[in-house]
C-alpha cells in the first residue's frame, strides 16, 4: 500500500484501513491522525509482524476527523461494532451467561431466566455464572415477592380455566391469572423484587421486620409467621450475595489474564456494596498491543452498551488503560455523572481486584484446557503443522527444549513432550548442564540435544533381550552392573520425536540442525524453532519464518508446548538453585549431615529463618546436639564461635 496522497490532518480522529475489495480490515483512533498513520509506513522490517501483515493486506487508508479524543473513542467503537475488522482485537463471551429478567412492560410482569439477545421493556440482572444460581435465588425471593414465572401460554391457559397453578397454592405466585391480586399490589411486588436485585435491600428488610412486629403486637400470629418466613428468605438470598464494600459503592472490578494469543477478562459488578453479577470474555489478540492497549480496547467494546447492572461510579482496573482520560470522559457521558477509573493499591479493593484477576487466570486456563482437549482441534493442529512445516507425517510426538539459568549459574535444560497433541508428563525430562561454563545458550542446547539423541541411538542400536553377549559385556574398567544405569537412562529416550522444536530463533535452530546431522538423524527427525518475540517459526533451509496463521490450532499447539517447556525448565532451575543455596550456607558444619540439615530447614521453613533464629532457638531443638547448634549459629553469622549462654 502506498502512502495516502495529500496531507493527513494533525487532529484527533479515527482511521480505517481497507483491502482491495473495500472491506474495512482495521479501525484505530488517534489524537494526531498524521503521526499515527505515518507510523504504519515505516520500514516493514521494523514493524511487528501482525502490523506488517495488516499493512500488506490493506489497499487504502481513510480517516474521519473529530473534535477531541472522546469523540474519536466513540467513533472507533461504532466503526468496530459495524465492520468487525479482522485485524482488531476481538472480544467474545467465553460462554453465554444467564440473566434474570423481569418483563416490566407487561400488564402482569413475570420473572424468568434467559440468555442471548436482550429486548426493550425488560429489566435484566446479573449476569450469573450458572443458571441454577439464578433459579435458587429466584426461588427464595418468590416467597417474599410472589410474582409470576409462567410463560404467556400457561398464563392464558389458567386464566381461561379460572384455576391457579401449584405455585399459587405454595405461596410463590400472587395469582394474577385468577384475579387474586390487584394491579397496584402486584406492581408493588414487582418493584420490590427489582429493587432487591438492584442491591437496595435495607428498605425491604425493614418493612418486613415492621410487618412482623405489628402482626405479633396485634396477635395475628399467622401473618407474623408469614412475614418471618419472607424475611428469612430475604436474609438467605442476601447471604448468597458477597458483601465486598460500603453500601453506597457502585463499582465494576476488572481482572485480566493473558497469553501471547489470547486473554481472559473477568468483571465483578458491585452494586451497593454487594456482588450482583459477573461477566467473562475471551479476547483474540489479533492486534499487537500491550496490556494497557488491550484494556482500552476491551473496555471500549464492553461498555459501548450499558452493562446489565447499570453504569458504575468507578471502574477498578489492573493497569491504567491507554487514553484513560478520554475513556473516563466517554463513560461519564454515557452514565450522566462522573465515572472514575483507577488502580486499587491497598485494602479491600486491592484484595477484591486480586480475586477477580485470579478468576480471569482460571478462566483462561479452563479455556486453553478445553481447547487442548478437543480431539478435532488437535487433529486439525497436527494436520496444519504437517502441511505448514512440510513434515513427512503428522507429528504425533513433539518434543520441545528450553534452557534456564541465572547469569550462567544453575544451568538446566528441559524436554517436554506432546503425544497426539496432549502433554505426556511421564515423558518429560530434565537436564543439569555439565560442560558449559558461563552464559552460552547455544552450547547448553547442543549438550542437551546431544545427550538426548545419543541416548535414543544407544537404545535403538542395543541388541534385544537375550540377543547375545554384547549386552552383558563389561564396560571398560567395570562389570556389567556398572553399565546398567546407562542402559536404564537410554530406555527413557527410546522413541524419536516426529518434530523436534527448540525455543529460540535461527541460532538455536542451527544448533539443532548440526546435532541431528552429526548423529546421522537429519533424514529421521525434522527440526524447527519457535521465536517467542514474534511467534515466528523457522525451519532449516529457509531464511524467512514460516507463516503460521494467527488464531490457528497449529500456532496454539506450538505455543502450548513452548510455554510448557519454559515452565518446566524454570521449575527445575529454581529447585537446583534453592538446593545449592541451602547447601552453600549449611555445608561444612561438623555433625550436620544431609538428614539433620534437611530437618533443620524444614523446622524453620527457610535458610533465612534458620539464620534469623537465636542460639537459644537452636539449642531448644532436642534432636540437635549442642555442639552442632553452636556450629550452625556461628556459620550463618560468619563468626568464629557462638557466644556462651548467660
Amino acid at each position: 500500500m502506498e502512502r495516502p496522497a495529500g496531507t493527513v490532518p494533525d487532529s484527533p480522529g479515527s482511521y480505517q484501513f481497507k483491502d482491495a475489495h473495500g472491506r474495512v480490515i482495521y479501525v484505530g483512533k488517534a489524537s494526531s491522525l498524521r503521526a499515527r498513520i505515518a507510523s504504519y509506513f515505516a520500514d516493514p522490517r521494523t514493524l511487528h509482524p501482525r502490523t506488517a501483515a495488516m499493512v500488506e493486506a490493506a489497499a487504502t487508508v481513510e480517516w474521519i476527523e473529530v473534535r477531541n479524543e472522546v469523540e474519536a473513542l466513540m467513533l472507533e467503537y461504532g466503526l468496530i461494532k459495524q465492520h468487525r475488522p479482522r485485524f482488531n482485537v476481538r472480544l467474545r463471551d467465553d460462554k453465554t451467561y444467564p440473566l434474570l429478567a423481569v418483563t416490566v412492560d407487561e400488564p402482569w410482569p413475570r420473572a424468568m431466566v434467559m440468555r442471548g439477545r436482550k429486548r426493550r421493556g425488560t429489566r435484566y440482572f446479573g449476569p450469573f455464572a450458572h443458571a441454577w444460581a439464578i433459579r435458587d435465588t429466584l426461588d427464595l425471593l418468590l416467597r417474599t415477592f410472589p410474582v409470576r414465572t409462567c410463560s404467556p401460554a400457561k398464563y392464558r391457559q389458567h386464566e381461561r380455566l379460572g384455576r391457579p397453578c401449584l405455585l399459587y397454592h405454595i405461596k410463590k405466585c400472587a395469582g394474577p391469572c385468577v384475579g387474586a391480586v390487584g394491579p397496584e399490589e402486584y406492581r408493588a411486588q414487582v418493584e420490590g423484587l427489582t429493587a432487591f436485585l438492584d442491591g437496595d435491600s435495607e428498605p425491604i428488610t425493614e418493612a418486613l421486620e415492621a410487618e412482623m412486629r405489628d402482626a405479633a403486637a396485634a396477635q395475628d400470629y399467622e401473618r407474623a409467621a408469614r412475614a418471618r418466613d419472607r424475611l428469612g428468605a430475604v436474609h438467605t438470598a442476601l447471604e448468597r450475595q458477597q458483601m465486598v464494600g460500603e453500601r453506597d459503592e457502585d463499582v465494576d472490578v476488572v481482572g485480566l489474564a493473558e497469553s501471547e494469543l489470547e486473554a481472559a477478562v473477568q468483571v465483578f459488578h458491585v452494586r451497593r456494596g454487594r456482588v450482583v453479577g459477573t461477566h467473562g470474555s475471551i479476547v483474540d489478540k489479533v492486534e499487537d498491543v500491550g496490556t494497557a492497549g488491550l484494556l482500552a480496547r476491551v473496555l471500549g467494546q464492553m461498555y459501548g452498551e450499558a452493562p446489565v447492572p447499570g453504569w458504575p461510579k468507578a471502574l477498578l482496573v489492573p493497569e491504567m488503560p491507554e487514553g484513560a482520560e478520554a475513556l473516563g470522559a466517554w463513560l461519564t457521558g454515557l452514565r450522566g455523572s462522573t465515572v472514575e477509573i483507577r488502580v486499587p493499591q491497598r485494602g479491600d479493593k486491592r484484595a477484591l481486584a486480586e480475586t477477580v484477576a485470579h478468576n480471569a487466570a482460571e478462566a483462561l486456563t479452563r479455556h486453553r484446557t478445553r481447547r487442548a482437549s478437543d480431539h478435532n482441534a488437535r487433529s486439525r493442529a497436527l494436520a496444519e503443522l504437517q502441511a505448514l512445516l512440510a513434515l513427512p507425517v503428522a507429528p504425533l510426538r513433539i518434543e520441545c527444549y528450553d534452557m534456564a539459568h541465572l547469569q550462567g549459574t544453575d544451568y538446566v535444560g528441559s524436554m517436554v513432550v506432546l503425544e497426539d497433541g496432549l502433554p505426556a508428563r511421564r515423558e518429560y525430562r530434565r537436564f543439569a548442564i555439565r560442560t558449559v561454563a558461563g552464559n552460552d545458550d547455544y552450547a547448553a542446547m547442543r549438550e542437551v540435544l546431544s545427550r538426548r539423541l545419543r541416548a535414543y541411538l544407544a537404545e535403538r542400536d542395543a541388541p534385544t533381550e537375550g540377543g547375545g553377549a554384547e549386552r552383558d559385556a563389561p564396560a571398560e574398567g567395570g562389570g556389567a552392573e556398572r553399565d546398567a544405569p546407562t542402559r536404564r537412562a537410554a530406555a527413557k529416550f527410546r522413541y524419536p520425536p516426529q518434530l523436534l522444536l527448540v525455543d529460540g530463533g535461527k541460532g538455536q535452530l542451527s544448533v539443532a540442525v548440526d546435532v541431528v546431522r552429526e548423529l546421522g538423524l537429519a533424514d529421521t527427525i525434522p527440526v524447527a524453532a519457535l521465536a517467542k518475540e514474534h511467534e515466528e517459526v523457522f525451519v532449516p533451509g529457509s531464511g524467512v519464518p514460516v507463516r503460521v496463521p494467527r488464531g490457528s490450532e497449529a500456532l496454539y499447539m506450538l505455543q502450548v508446548v513452548r510455554d510448557e517447556a519454559h515452565r518446566f525448565a524454570n521449575a527445575f532451575h529454581r529447585e537446583r538453585r534453592g538446593t545449592r543455596m541451602t547447601r552453600s550456607a549449611l555445608d561444612g558444619v561438623p555433625g550436620l549431615g544431609p538428614v539433620r540439615r534437611d530437618r533443620l530447614v524444614a523446622h524453620f521453613g527457610t535458610v533465612a529463618k534458620v539464620r534469623a533464629a537465636s542460639l537459644e532457638d537452636l539449642l531448644a531443638l532436642g534432636w540437635l546436639p549442642e555442639a552442632v547448634a553452636r556450629g550452625v549459629y556461628a556459620r550463618l553469622r560468619e563468626t568464629p564461635d557462638a557466644p556462651p549462654l548467660a
